[in-house]
């Protein structure tokens, strides 16, 4: 009994001795494999990081690279204007500051005079079947642009009779043109003094480089060139004014055709509910 109670002792112990060296072995791997695939993964993020640096290097000096072409445009320019002489280049520039804010102040009235004829007319019928000319004149007073303005001096003519009311707004409709044209011949103007300005630059610098080369009594490429480039910079600058000031200006021209075309359409309807309205009262 005691010799098997030995036998059983001695295997219990071998057996939990095998154990504990195979756990001991097992975490001696897993420690070797987690260093070992910590060590891949530093190595890895070295590579990474030595790939993503030179990207970030050239995002840098192509980043770079942009500011310097943005400043030397802006230096360029500066340094062409001051080339091409204070005398013609001041006046031109005074040509697109003053032309654009001409273009400015027309942009900003025509889009106030923006009407909705539709909503408009509508409302003036409404007020008109409800309350009469007094209701529809209300309306229009409390309702901003040039329509408003003919419908209420055509309302305010309706007790005259049908021929009055559409001499009322023809006559009111010119005077609406007339303002909302205020001051486009002015644009025009600059459109075409810029390059006309340019233009005298260019010929005047010409002329100087001539007596340059005559004074020198010698034909130097050099001279010949730097003062035609000189004279030929005016001219350059005063074609972008005009270009700049010439898109404003078909843009306003256009706004105006449309307004003017909605005051036409809107004093036709205005006219025929001023005649629907009569026949009914007569009816009535």
């Amino acid at each position: 009994m005691k010799k098997l109670f030995t036998l059983f002792a001695v295997a219990a112990f071998l057996t939990f001795g095998l154990s504990n060296a195979s756990f001991a072995q097992e975490g001696d791997s897993t420690e070797t494999t987690e260093m070992a695939d910590s060590t891949v993964a530093d190595s890895s993020a070295m590579e990474e990081v030595a790939e993503t640096t030179p990207e970030v290097e050239e995002t840098m000096e192509e980043e770079a690279e942009v500011a310097e072409v943005e400043q030397s445009f802006h230096q360029v320019l500066k340094e062409k204007f001051i080339q091409g002489g204070p005398e013609f280049m001041g006046i031109v520039l005074l040509c697109l500051i003053l032309g654009l804010a001409i273009v400015i102040e027309r942009i900003i009235y025509l889009n106030m005079s923006t009407t909705n004829t539709k909503k408009l007319l509508a409302n003036v019928e409404d007020a008109l079947n409800s309350g009469g000319v007094e209701s529809a004149k209300e309306v229009c007073r409390n309702t901003a642009g040039p329509v408003a303005s003919i419908f209420y001096q055509g309302l305010d003519r309706s007790h005259e009779g049908i021929e009055m009311v559409e001499k009322s707004v023809i006559s009111y409709g010119s005077v609406q043109m007339g303002m909302l044209e205020k001051g486009i011949s002015w644009i025009s103007l600059f459109i075409a003094l810029a390059p006309m300005l340019g233009f005298m630059g260019t010929v005047i610098g010409m002329i100087g480089a001539f007596d340059a080369i005559e004074a020198a009594g010698d034909i130097s490429p050099s001279l010949v060139a730097g003062g035609i480039k000189v004279a030929l910079l005016t001219t350059v600058f005063g074609l972008i004014v005009a270009i700049i000031l010439q898109i404003f200006y078909n843009y306003i021209v256009a706004k105006v055709d449309s307004i003017v075309n909605d005051m036409e359409n809107a004093s036709i309807s205005l006219v025929d509910i001023l005649v629907k309205h009569e026949v009914a009262n007569k009816k009535a």
